[in-house]
């Protein structure tokens, strides 16, 4: 369990935070491309980290996420026309453009000079991947390079990235991923309900079987990047089954896949929205092909790990809106739970690894009170990112930079599910092929 100020330390992000400084150190997914898909496009209203933003893509493409407020009247620039490279605030017209210059100041004369003493908070940003990617950090501590994500270095089309909104503190979405005990419980079923674009590490009866191992013996690696966590389960005639998932700094995923299916990388990230709301990534890749349309269509509709999702507008309990994907099952209408289902298809009559993740989730409150757990052996990976995070917030606290940023490289790695006699990890991974474990796009 942590203290109540190690929790704090864990969950809050805000400005001057421990935990909101380094994650501002990393560069962080904001946006997926298709929420601003055009050239003088509509605004979009976000928040991050805690603090209030608006989006914009100007007319030669570029992407703009600029302080939400006017420094003006504080107008919100939501209201803002988005045209000729800048977007200009319906209140005064003052515009500025991605950087945040000040390009025009119709309301004070031609002559005048302030608009050049004027600079709207902004931040960098870059697009790769289906994602918009924003530094919210010190300047000359800004990575050179994107994390080489193998989905994030795959071509064009090859990987599908949704967006949406969680509501709980970041830390447990974040938490919930590297649980592998859950699965055998949580996401069990007696039928297998999923699409034949999800290849789940129990297609086949051999995983099934090993499905029923409850109490898997987990085991963990530090890397530079974070670690590689592995649960083995018995799978009977002296072998077993390995799960080998990565968590990368400060909160990405990638968890296995049965080799040979066609998705090759699946994984989440959770980007804090504030203390108590976060924006969860889903990223899927294959190397085969590109994906088709009708594929697309099915994991929109909830066949992967992405939720059912609409489009709308959220308001924060401050009263600050959001504009967002939302998950048609929520708490609102109980994720939509069926206990028909319950008792005749799967283990807690809902729809969906997310939305069943999402129910647990989010009914432990925004922000979990970690010193009331009681942790056990099947933890030790939530243990481990705990401790490593606050041990990076505070040594950077203590002038101690994050290595990981300035080595891109170190992400270069993939989930494994294989079956093997040897019972340790570290033996596991000395006998796999080093390609196994490396990824295929670079």
């Amino acid at each position: 369990m942590l203290s109540a100020e190690e929790n704090r330390l864990l969950t809050r992000v805000g400005p001057g935070t421990p935990m909101g400084t380094l994650l501002r150190r990393f560069w962080l997914p904001a946006l997926v491309t298709p929420e601003i898909p055009e050239p003088d496009g509509p605004p979009l209203r976000l928040r991050l980290l805690g603090e209030d933003l608006v989006a914009f893509r100007d007319t030669d493409g570029g992407v703009g996420i600029l302080d939400a407020y006017c420094p003006h009247r504080r107008a919100h620039l939501f209201w803002g026309r988005n045209e000729e490279r800048g977007l200009r605030c319906a209140y005064h017209g003052w515009k500025f453009d991605v950087a945040g210059r000040c390009t025009d100041m119709p309301s004070e004369p031609a002559t005048s000079l302030f608009k050049d003493k004027i600079r709207q908070t902004s931040y960098p940003t870059r697009e790769k991947g289906g994602v918009v990617w924003v530094y919210m950090g010190p300047p000359d501590k800004q990575p050179a390079s994107l994390p080489r994500l193998e989905w994030l270095e795959a071509p064009d089309g090859y990987q599908h990235v949704t967006k949406w909104l969680q509501r709980t503190n970041w830390a447990q979405g974040m938490e919930g991923e590297i649980d592998t005990a859950h699965i055998s419980f949580l996401h069990s079923s007696r039928t297998k309900y999923a699409h034949r674009l999800v290849h789940t590490a129990f297609a086949d009866p051999k995983r099934n079987e090993a499905r029923k191992d409850g109490a898997p013996r987990l085991s963990y690696q530090e890397a530079p990047y974070g670690f590689t966590y592995g649960a083995r389960r018995d799978a009977g005639d002296d072998e077993y089954y390995w799960r080998v998932t990565r968590w990368l700094y400060p909160f990405f995923s990638l968890i296995p896949q049965v080799p040979g299916a066609p998705l090759v990388v699946s994984g989440r990230c959770w980007v804090p929205v504030d203390d108590y709301h976060t924006w969860t990534f889903g990223y899927l890749a294959r190397e085969d092909r590109p994906f088709q349309a009708d594929e697309i269509d099915l994991i929109m509709q909830g066949a992967a790990f992405p939720p059912r999702l609409s489009w709308g507008r959220y308001e924060l309990p401050d009263g600050y809106i959001i504009d967002t994907s939302l998950p048609v099952a929520n708490r609102d209408n109980d994720y939509l739970i069926d206990r028909q289902m319950q008792r005749e298809v799967n283990y807690t009559g809902i729809y969906g690894a997310n939305e069943q993740d999402r129910a647990i989730q989010e009914a432990m409150g925004t922000i979990v009170d970690r010193s009331r757990e009681h942790l056990g052996s099947s933890d030790i990976a939530i243990v481990a990112a705990r401790r490593l995070l606050i041990k990076m917030a505070r040594a950077l606290e203590a002038g101690q930079e994050p290595e990981v940023v300035t080595n891109p490289g170190a992400y270069n790695v993939r989930a494994i599910d294989t079956f093997s006699g040897h019972a340790q990890l570290a033996d596991l991974l000395a006998e796999l092929d080093a390609t196994l474990g490396v990824a295929r796009f670079s």
